[in-house]
C-alpha cells in the first residue's frame, strides 16, 4: 500500500498540458509541470537571449538609418573638395579634374566613388523610408499566416540582399536598389520583433524586454558612428552584413511564440515553446490556459474593418499611433541636425564626428537606463517625464535661436543649449524613445495585433518622411526658433493626452488592458 501511495502522488505531482490533447507530444518528458509549492519557477535568460536575437534585426535596422551620416559625404566629393588647404590652388586643380572624370565615367578614377548629384543624394537617403512603409503594409498579415519566426527569417533575406548591393555597388541605380530593400527589412522588423517580443515575455519583465528594440537600435546607430569614418563605405556596408546573418542564424534556434502557436490549434507545441523560453520548471499548464482565454476573447482574425468596429482594438489602435505621432514631432531629427551647430555655439571644437559619437553614446547609456526602469517607474510615468523635459528644452533652444536672430549677444548662456540637448535626447531616450515600440505590442488581442502593428508602423515612417521632409523648408520659411517651438508644442499636447487618455499598463495582461480600452 505504501508504494500504491507513493505512485499516486508521483501523478499528483507531475501534469502535463498535453495530455489533454490526445498529441503526440504527449508523452514527451519536457511537457511535465512540477505544480509542488517551492518548486514550480522560471527562468528569464531564455526570454533575453529570444529578445535580443530577434532584436538583431534592430541593429541592422540602426546601421541603415546611420549609413548616410559618413557615406554621403564620401560619395559626393565636390562637396569634400571644396575646403581648402595651403595648396589649394593645386589640389583644386587635381580634384576637378578627377571630378570631371568621375561623371564622365560614373565613378572616381582615383577611389572608385559614385558622384551623386542634390537629387539623386535626396532619394537615396528617402528610399529607405519609402522601402519601410512597403515593408510594414503586408508584414503583419504574413506573421499570422506563417508565423512570427518564420516572418522574421523571410523578411531578413532583403537585409542581407541589400548590404550586398551597397557594398559591391558602382553605379547609383545599386544605391536605390540596396537602400529600398533595407527600407522594406526596416519596417518589417519594426512589426514583427516587437509582436514576438510581447509575445513570448513574462509579465513581470515585458516592459524590460520590450525596450531592448530601441536600445538595440541606437547600438547600430552608434557602431556606423564609431566605424564609418575609419573605413571605406564598401567596406563599412559588407561589415553591416554581420548582423543580418548573426540574425539568421540565431532565428534557427528560436522557437515560435506560443501565443501564435496556441492560435492555430498547436497546443502541445505551444508548451514546449512556453518550456524552452520560461524553462523546464515553469508552469506551462497555467500559462497556456491564460494565453487561451485571451485568444477566446479574441475570436478569430480581425479584419481591418474590425479594427475600427472593435472599441478595445479601436482605443488601442488611436493610442498606438499617437504614441509613433508624438515620438516623431518631438523633433529628434531636428535637435540632432542641429547637434554640430550647438556644440560650436557652446565654444566647442569638436569634430562633427566627434559630436555624432557622444549623441550616440548617450542615447544608448539611456536608453539602457529606460529598460531598467520601465518595470519599476512604469510607461506612463516615463512618457510623461519625456514629453514634459522635452518640451521644456524645445521651447529653451527655440528662445535661444530667436536671441540669435535678433543679434542679442548670447555669449554669456552658450552653455544653455548644449545642456538642453543633452536632457532632450536622455528624456527621448528613456521615454518616447522605446516606450511607444513596447505598447505598440501590448494594446492588441492576438487577432488584431498582426494588422493593427502594421498600421501603426506605416503611420510612423510617413510621419518619419513628412518630418524629414518638411523640416528644413519650415526652418527656412519661419526660423529656427518658430521650428522648435512648433515641436515643443507638439510635446505639451502629448504631456496632456498621455495625463488624461492613457493608463498605466505595467504587470497588466492582455485581458486587462483590452478590458480598460473596452470601457469595462
Amino acid at each position: 500500500m505504501d508504494s500504491e501511495k507513493v505512485v499516486r502522488a508521483m501523478a499528483r505531482w507531475w501534469q502535463t498540458v498535453s495530455q489533454e490533447d490526445g498529441e503526440g507530444n504527449a508523452h514527451n518528458p519536457m511537457l511535465y509541470d512540477p505544480l509542488q509549492d517551492g518548486v514550480v519557477k522560471t527562468s528569464k535568460g531564455r526570454q533575453y537571449l529570444a529578445a535580443l536575437i530577434i532584436c538583431l534585426g534592430a541593429v541592422s535596422a540602426g546601421t541603415a538609418l546611420a549609413w548616410t551620416s559618413p557615406v554621403l559625404p564620401q560619395i559626393t566629393p565636390d562637396k569634400s573638395n571644396n575646403s581648402t588647404n595651403s595648396n589649394s590652388t593645386t589640389n583644386n586643380l587635381l580634384g576637378n579634374s578627377s571630378i570631371v572624370n568621375a561623371i564622365a565615367n560614373g565613378t572616381d578614377s582615383t577611389d572608385d566613388r559614385i558622384i551623386l548629384s542634390v537629387s539623386e543624394e535626396t532619394w537615396v537617403s528617402s528610399l529607405l523610408a519609402i522601402g519601410a512603409f512597403f515593408g510594414a503594409l503586408p508584414t503583419g498579415y504574413i506573421a499570422d499566416t506563417i508565423g512570427r519566426r518564420y516572418t522574421a527569417m523571410v523578411m531578413d533575406v532583403p537585409f542581407i540582399l541589400a548590404w550586398i548591393s551597397l557594398g559591391f555597388a558602382q553605379s547609383v541605380g545599386w544605391l536605390y536598389v540596396g537602400r529600398f530593400l533595407i527600407g522594406v527589412a526596416t519596417g518589417s522588423f519594426c512589426v514583427v520583433a516587437p509582436m514576438y517580443i510581447s509575445e513570448i515575455a513574462e509579465t513581470s519583465i515585458r516592459g524590460t524586454l520590450g525596450t531592448l528594440f530601441q536600445l538595440l537600435l541606437t547600438i547600430g546607430i552608434l557602431f556606423i558612428y564609431l566605424i564609418g569614418s575609419l573605413i571605406s563605405w564598401h567596406n563599412l556596408s559588407l561589415l553591416c552584413l554581420i548582423f543580418p546573418v548573426l540574425l539568421l542564424a540565431g532565428l534557427f534556434i528560436l522557437p515560435e511564440t506560443p501565443v501564435y502557436l496556441l492560435k492555430k490549434g498547436r497546443r502541445s507545441e505551444a508548451a514546449l515553446s512556453l518550456k524552452w523560453l520560461w524553462g523546464r520548471y515553469c508552469d506551462s499548464r497555467s500559462a497556456i490556459q491564460i494565453i487561451q482565454n485571451d485568444l477566446d476573447q479574441a475570436g478569430d482574425d480581425a479584419s481591418i474593418l474590425d479594427l475600427f468596429s472593435s472599441r478595445g482594438s479601436r482605443n488601442g489602435l488611436i493610442i498606438s499611433v499617437l504614441l509613433m505621432v508624438f515620438q516623431q514631432f518631438s523633433g529628434i531629427n531636428a535637435v540632432i541636425f542641429f547637434t554640430e551647430s550647438i556644440f560650436k555655439s557652446s565654444g566647442s571644437t569638436l569634430d562633427s564626428s566627434v559630436c555624432s559619437i557622444i549623441v550616440g553614446v548617450v542615447q544608448v547609456i539611456m536608453t539602457l537606463c529606460s529598460s531598467l526602469l520601465i518595470e519599476r517607474a512604469g510607461r506612463k510615468m516615463l512618457l510623461l517625464f519625456s514629453s514634459t523635459v522635452m518640451c521644456i528644452c524645445l521651447a529653451i533652444l527655440g528662445a535661444y535661436y530667436n536671441m540669435l536672430e535678433s543679434k542679442k549677444d548670447v555669449s554669456s548662456i552658450g552653455w544653455l543649449p548644449l545642456f538642453c540637448v543633452a536632457f532632450f535626447i536622455i528624456s527621448f531616450s528613456v521615454g518616447y524613445g522605446p516606450i511607444p515600440w513596447l505598447m505598440m505590442g501590448e494594446l492588441f488581442l492576438p487577432d488584431a495585433k498582426g494588422k493593427a502593428v502594421s498600421l501603426t508602423v506605416m503611420f510612423n515612417w510617413v510621419c518619419v518622411f513628412a518630418v524629414t521632409k518638411c523640416f528644413a523648408s519650415m526652418n527656412a520659411s519661419f526660423g529656427s526658433d518658430v521650428t522648435f517651438w512648433f515641436f515643443a508644442t507638439c510635446m505639451a499636447v502629448a504631456t496632456l493626452y498621455v495625463a488624461l487618455a492613457v493608463r498605466e499598463t505595467k504587470g497588466k495582461t492582455a485581458g486587462q488592458i483590452q478590458d480598460w480600452l473596452s470601457g469595462h
